[in-house]
């Protein structure tokens, strides 16, 4: 809604014009993406977290959006394009967004109640002449609960939900608001309503650069600017050098996301509690430099929903053979998994020296572990997938990094029967009745308090019955030139670029 797009047509650079006018340019900011390729620009964008940080809330706005101000403070929502949103009193299944006046598209035609049902259509309705598939397959899972939407006036919007969700705010924050009159096309937008996030940046260039070496070389010679996750034995001598290397706790994990399919060896605890007991997350801090928080549980230490699981996830490989052994494996008589992992990606870290370190540590104690390498876009589409689907090809686990900032994407996404695929990202197809009753009593419960008392109960049984093979926490770790001024690095997955300058 703010900024101009221009894709390069030569290998795999794309520029993002981020200048408001000429009194606040200050310079190119290139910057060294994990990616392989330029995410979608047109509104819902792909390549995971990294593409919505570079490419969604970079160009877009939802109705509403993170606070990315701060990096002393975790990110909460705040007024987007909506200035207030409210559930129904009787009803808890409506909610009425007022949406912002006076707001202008890049081509300025005006942001009305309209736009908001234009961008719903384009992900939710299939009949609906704007419908994009490509987008719809990134944003649909986002808003399961969405049953209709429609315009009360030019500046209200009424959405109903399929049943009562008090996280739908935290899910309308992944929806982009992109123009109808011409979303295929961005030009810049002079008149950006948000006069603290008009970019002083004459433009923002992002090269994909998968492999950590390559991106740390292209800092070095000048080629970029800024590269995302560095290569952890370079952290040192590129601050040595004069670089910046800035990092920050965040709501991210590093997981295996296990198959709960007819067959799977996951399918006893045994199997998943000697898999948590068998990794040395200490040794895995070393070997990245110290660039990782060792995981006690899905969400970090820290989390005021993390509550007291009576399952301690730490290094204690003898207790995992026991409990192989009991469940009838051994280092000579091994659990053998395939496990779907990508050589690079958003959020990923440094995939292929820790699945290996992991790899080693499963074996020492009777886990042979078997790695399918995919590139990472097209493991996201595997996840959406669902393990049952073809393209999983017998994987009994896929290595999968996770936003977690909100009970939606923390919990009910990975837990809920009713989301496995297509419905959802319920790769594992997991279900238990148990947690469906505790998902559904939280989304239900619209008073903050007793809510997080519900989280805490969901996460203590998500680690009690080591329903994922959990490893770490990122440290989202940076690297940039002396030259690059003015970034503030949220305690988010996604970052405000907009004071960012060049000296």
């Amino acid at each position: 809604m703010r900024t101009r797009l221009t894709r390069y047509s030569l290998l795999v650079a794309g520029a993002l014009a981020l200048a408001a006018g000429a009194a606040h340019a200050q310079g190119t900011l290139r910057i060294g993406m994990t990616a392989a390729d330029i995410p979608l620009t047109t509104g819902q964008t792909d390549q995971g977290g990294e593409g919505m940080r570079f490419m969604g809330y970079t160009l877009y706005d939802g109705l509403i959006n993170w606070d990315l101000s701060s990096a002393d403070k975790p990110s909460v929502l705040v007024p987007g394009l909506a200035t207030s949103w409210k559930v129904g009193d009787a009803d808890k299944t409506e909610w009425t967004f007022t949406l912002r006046r006076g707001v202008k598209f890049h081509d300025g035609s005006e942001f009305t109640a309209d736009a908001v049902v234009w961008n719903l259509e384009k992900l939710l309705n299939d009949k609906s002449p704007q419908f994009d598939p490509k987008q719809s397959a990134q944003g649909r899972s986002r808003v399961p609960l969405i049953a209709s939407y429609k315009k009360l006036d030019d500046y209200t919007v009424l959405i109903k939900t399929s049943a009562p969700d008090a996280f739908v705010p935290y899910q309308i924050a992944w929806v982009m608001m992109s123009s109808p009159a011409q979303w295929e096309e961005l030009v810049p937008n002079k008149e950006y309503w948000d006069a603290k996030r008009v970019p002083k940046l004459d433009k923002m260039v992002l090269l994909p650069i998968p492999e950590a070496a390559t991106r740390t070389a292209a800092l070095r010679s000048g080629q970029v600017d800024w590269i995302e996750a560095p290569a952890p034995d370079a952290v040192a001598s590129l601050e040595k050098a004069g670089f910046k290397v800035v990092t920050n706790a965040y709501p991210h994990n590093w997981t295996y996301h296990l198959s709960r399919v007819e067959g799977s060896p996951w399918n006893d605890i045994r199997v998943r509690k000697a898999a948590n007991l068998a990794v040395d997350r200490e040794g895995l801090k070393q070997l990245l430099s110290g660039l990782m928080i060792p995981a006690k549980g899905f969400l970090p230490p820290g989390s005021g929903w993390f509550g007291a699981p009576k399952f301690e996830v730490k290094y204690d490989p003898e207790t995992a053979k026991k409990l192989l052994a009991e469940a009838g494996f051994s280092k000579d008589k091994p659990v053998v998994v395939k496990i779907l992992i990508s050589a690079s990606g958003s959020g990923q870290m440094q995939p292929l020296p820790m699945n290996e370190f992991v790899q080693q540590n499963l074996a020492e104690v009777g886990i042979k572990v078997e790695f399918d390498v995919v590139e990472w876009n097209t493991l996201i589409n595997i996840w959406r997938a669902g393990a049952k689907h073809e393209s999983s090809r017998g994987g009994h686990g896929i290595n999968f990094t996770y936003f977690i900032q909100d009970p939606f994407t923390a919990f009910v996404r990975h837990l809920d029967s009713k989301l496995v695929a297509p419905n959802g990202t319920n790769w594992g197809y997991y279900s238990d009745p148990e947690m469906d009753a505790l998902l559904g009593t939280a989304r239900t419960t619209f008073d903050a308090s007793k809510q997080d008392d519900l989280l805490r109960k969901i996460h203590e049984k998500f680690v009690d019955d080591a329903l994922f093979l959990m490893v770490t926490h990122d440290v989202n770790p940076r690297a940039m030139s002396a030259k690059v001024t003015g970034f503030v690095q949220a305690q988010n997955w996604f970052q405000d670029f907009s004071p960012v300058s060049m000296k």
